[in-house]
């Protein structure tokens, strides 16, 4: 007997249409009595979905107490449910529990009614390999979250085994984030003026190395004589940041108009959403004539890298971003060396010219 595939239903408040040059298909998330908020396609992609949980902030009602009884025992749904309800799931940043319900989401809609002990190892193969057909990144995620539900499977009784110890691995290369340049940067500068909010948003990201989350929460409140204070999570772990005020930094923070207690706000002066922010600074970015894929964590990036190549300490450049592991940051470190070794290498052959 043939499969059934459970058909996609458009969630609730989506504004979906094609530009007006018939070609982008916009998204937005369309809430009567609320701003729209753009939301990244394709439609039903874990980006959607991704999306889309934080503009609504409405998680799946089958993963509360109520939706536990609505669930059949020993499927996919099941699993699922307890994850989401685990210690596990909830001790972790809110930021990861978005991302981890937009790639397991779309699964579970296709096979949440299925029981965890028929599922095999060809079966995740077939599934790894519709989803790599349109996206290897998204492919290789699944893959990662599906190894961890089936851990979860055996440790709770569900099953004896984990299929995907045994399941195809899915090859992709992925860059990453891309760090602005400092031609980017200089070209921005010379686009956006120095007191205009897209500029302020951006001195604020190179100057302090903070993520988009604390970003948009930054504020009057967090300035203590020569420093920025502020707690975040980071792993799990509840972080002091203690960043110095650079003097040019100082001027930035200086020229803000005294309207709002946050830095970053919209232009009817509220606080600025994570997702919304991220969208902000990218249109901004292509406004200013920058290749595509120059996000608020790109600029993350490049604030490590200068601090690196300014000849920061991996404890140092920690100290100012908040991580917790030192391999994240050693990256830059090497990086920032390479080059250094790389000038030194060519004044020398200079020399001996």
């Amino acid at each position: 007997m043939a499969k059934q595939r459970v058909k996609y239903k458009r969630p609730k408040y989506l504004h979906v249409f094609t530009d007006r040059h018939g070609k982008n298909e916009r998204i937005y998330f369309n809430r009567p009595g609320q701003r729209k908020i753009a939301i990244r396609g394709p439609e039903n992609s874990p980006a959607f979905w991704e999306d889309y949980l934080a503009a609504s902030n409405d998680m799946p009602k089958v993963a509360t107490g109520a939706g536990v009884s609505k669930t059949v025992s020993g499927t996919i749904n099941a699993l699922i449910v307890q994850y989401y309800e685990s210690a596990g799931f909830i001790s972790k940043a809110e930021a990861t529990k978005r991302n981890y319900k937009s790639i397991i989401e779309p699964f579970r809609k296709d096979h949440g009614d299925k029981r965890v002990s028929t599922l095999q190892t060809h079966n995740i193969d077939k599934i790894l390999g519709e989803v790599a057909a349109k996206s290897t990144a998204q492919a290789k995620n699944l893959r990662k979250r599906l190894s961890m539900l089936m851990q979860l499977a055996i440790k709770w009784k569900y099953r004896t085994d984990n299929p995907i110890l045994n399941a195809d691995r899915v090859q992709h290369k992925s860059k990453g984030y891309q760090p602005w340049t400092e031609d980017d940067i200089e070209v921005f500068r010379n686009h956006w003026g120095d007191e205009t909010p897209q500029r302020v948003a951006v001195e604020i990201l190179l100057y302090t190395g903070l993520r988009r989350s604390d970003a948009v929460k930054i504020g009057r409140q967090h300035i203590q004589g020569d420093f920025i204070v502020m707690t975040t999570q980071k792993s799990g772990h509840t972080v002091e940041l203690n960043i110095p005020i650079h003097a040019d930094f100082r001027k930035v923070l200086d020229g803000i108009a005294k309207k709002h207690l946050n830095f970053i706000v919209t232009a009817y002066g509220a606080a600025r959403s994570e997702k919304a922010f991220t969208n902000w600074i990218i249109e901004a970015a292509r406004k200013a004539g920058l290749p595509p894929h120059r996000s608020p964590h790109g600029l993350r990036k490049s604030a490590m890298t200068m601090l690196a190549e300014a000849g920061c300490s991996a404890m140092e450049i920690m100290a100012i971003t908040g991580h917790q592991d030192i391999k994240e940051i050693e990256t830059y470190i090497a990086k920032a060396n390479q080059k250094k070794m790389a000038q030194n290498a060519i004044k020398k052959l200079k020399a001996i010219a």
